[in-house]
């Protein structure tokens, strides 16, 4: 049966492209098209549709607005379609904070208008999305208790002894919130994480991040030391590695995988300089980059995890380290970052 798409965009030649390029896949099927989020959401209400490709700027109601209505009353995996301006990278990824499965930022230039030049990477995610397991509509109380965050005294300065790397790609953005949200600041370790993202996206993950938790997150540069209780996001298009001085070093060497930055380059760097001081997290993402690092990790006597299946948005990553052996901890989402903190304390 195909994946029937809903496609929301307010320009009339972009809808026009988005159509043609789905209507040319035998496993893809144009359920419907809207002008805006308004628009878009009386037309949910009435046609059946497996995935929705959301604009991220449109007049009446934005896409933002219509992503929070969409995950408020009727939970579906949604692609946003976003411009690679700093506007738009800050909006995509509070869109992905929202819930939105995956975006695909246009081309940019001259040639704007020409979204063929990312059809494949379109219908690719749109497949992906369609396979997203999203949680249902909560009803949380106003006032929901929350663990308390432990109080830890202030962290050694300087170079990290230990070190928790992270990987993760769809539905990462969302997923490594929540861990941070478990994770205190002076955590007596480094945090390197490693998002399949665009250039363009990840100085924007890092920022939001960077504003949200107790603790500093900026994207990695090269030479950027790994420190206690700070986080380091990889660029896009960078591969990142740790030098055995335990600081960054950048690189443009082939794709791993077709991806770059690759987790599993990141992880394999790890073991010649943490020993087995590493805790190794994988969480939700299509594909099985991360599940060779893992199994470096490990036998170093390192520390891994892996996100369940009923907390991943794809259950893809985290299955190939779990199917391999290679997890010493299978957890849902809202749990990984207090054993984060737990196995920090308990290395020493």
């Amino acid at each position: 049966m195909a994946i029937r798409v809903l496609v929301v965009d307010d320009s009339a030649f972009m809808r026009k492209l988005i159509v043609e390029i789905i209507s040319a896949e035998p496993d893809l099927e144009v359920a419907g098209y809207a002008r805006n989020g308004e628009d878009a959401l009386k037309k949910l209400q009435r046609l059946q549709v497996d995935v929705v490709t959301l604009d991220v700027e449109m007049p009446v109601m934005d896409g933002l607005e219509t992503l929070k209505r969409i995950m408020a009353e009727r939970p579906l995996p949604v692609v946003m379609l976003s411009s690679r301006t700093r506007q738009g990278s800050e909006t995509t990824i509070q869109a992905l904070a929202l819930g939105a499965v995956d975006f695909v930022s246009k081309p940019a230039g001259p040639g704007a208008v020409d979204l063929h030049s990312i059809a494949q990477e379109l219908v690719d995610k749109i497949r992906c999305a369609a396979l997203a397991q999203l949680p249902a509509p909560k009803r949380v109380p106003a006032a929901a208790p929350k663990r308390p965050l432990p109080t830890l005294p202030p962290a050694p300065t300087g170079a990290a002894s230990k070190v928790v790397v992270i990987g993760s790609s769809t539905g990462g953005p969302k997923a490594i919130e929540e861990v941070f949200a478990h994770i205190p600041a002076n955590l007596p370790a480094g945090i390197v994480v490693v998002q399949h993202m665009p250039k363009d996206f990840t100085k924007s993950f890092a920022e939001r991040l960077n504003t949200l938790f107790p603790f500093p997150v900026k994207e990695a540069e090269t030479g950027d030391l790994v420190e206690n209780g700070k986080a380091l996001v990889a660029p896009g298009d960078y591969h990142l590695v740790i030098t055995p001085e335990r600081r960054v070093l950048l690189n443009q060497e082939d794709r791993v995988m077709f991806l770059r930055p690759a987790i599993d380059v990141t992880m394999e760097s790890l073991p010649a300089v943490y020993g087995k001081n590493i805790i190794g997290v994988i969480l939700t993402g299509m594909g099985r980059d991360g599940a060779r690092g893992m199994a470096k990790i490990k036998e170093a006597g390192g520390i891994t995890i892996a996100q369940d299946r009923a907390t991943s948005v794809i259950y893809s990553m985290p299955k190939a380290v779990a199917d391999e052996g290679n997890a010493d901890y299978i957890l849902p989402l809202e749990r990984i970052g207090g054993v984060i903190t737990d196995l920090v304390a308990a290395l020493g």
